[in-house]
């Protein structure tokens, strides 16, 4: 488990794609001063498990499934990326409870002076954000200010541009997704008792 509190800027220095499968590694000195192979690392917002730790990068193996749901199927050496250790127990939850598991991917479509900043959606994950609520954006814990079915907007203050990928994102460059999970436990639990009742029952 992660808080969404991107701990620091890392660079992809190899990419080896495998069949169904990339093994990527990354620098990131401040994630790997404590790391140990099997710990987890959020990497742009996908938890991965290390394999390897050496001269302050560690390597992972990056599945078919986390390829496809994740923008880590477009990674190359020398791209920044959003670093995470999990969160351990005690710690302050300073965001919010972050899986590391990949909803979908977006689009960002503009930012303002002031922050304001726009993606566009995937089908069917509108749902789950809510102004006022928490999204995961490449690893980022942030606050919704408006949701509409196609798109949605947070508000990046300077240090979160500063110190993350957000602050060098450009309009049509991909980003992941990751909806509160609360929001997907709770349409689960409640959705059997939302649907039509069979005729004469």
């Amino acid at each position: 488990m992660f808080t969404g509190i991107v701990e620091e800027l890392g660079e992809v220095t190899a990419v080896e794609a495998r069949p169904n499968s990339a093994h990527l590694t990354v620098h990131g000195p401040v994630v790997t001063s404590d790391a140990r192979p099997g710990d987890s690392i959020s990497v742009n917002g996908v938890c991965l498990t290390v394999v390897e730790v050496a001269a302050g990068s560690f390597t992972v193996d990056v599945v078919h499934e986390t390829l496809r749901r994740s923008s880590l199927d477009k990674a190359h050496v020398g791209d920044r990326v959003n670093l995470e250790r999990a969160a351990a127990l005690g710690d302050r939850l300073g965001g919010h409870i972050v899986q590391g598991h990949v909803d979908g991917t977006g689009v960002l479509l503009s930012r303002d002076e002031a922050g304001l900043t726009r993606f566009a959606l995937p089908p069917g994950l509108s749902r789950y954000l809510v102004e006022k609520g928490s999204v995961t954006v490449d690893g980022v814990s942030l606050t919704v200010v408006e949701v509409s079915d196609e798109e949605f907007s947070v508000a990046l203050i300077p240090t979160t541009l500063e110190l993350t990928t957000l602050g060098i994102k450009q309009p049509g460059d991909i980003v992941n997704l990751e909806v509160d999970v609360l929001a997907k436990y709770v349409e689960r639990l409640v959705s059997p008792h939302l649907e039509p009742r069979e005729a004469g029952r």
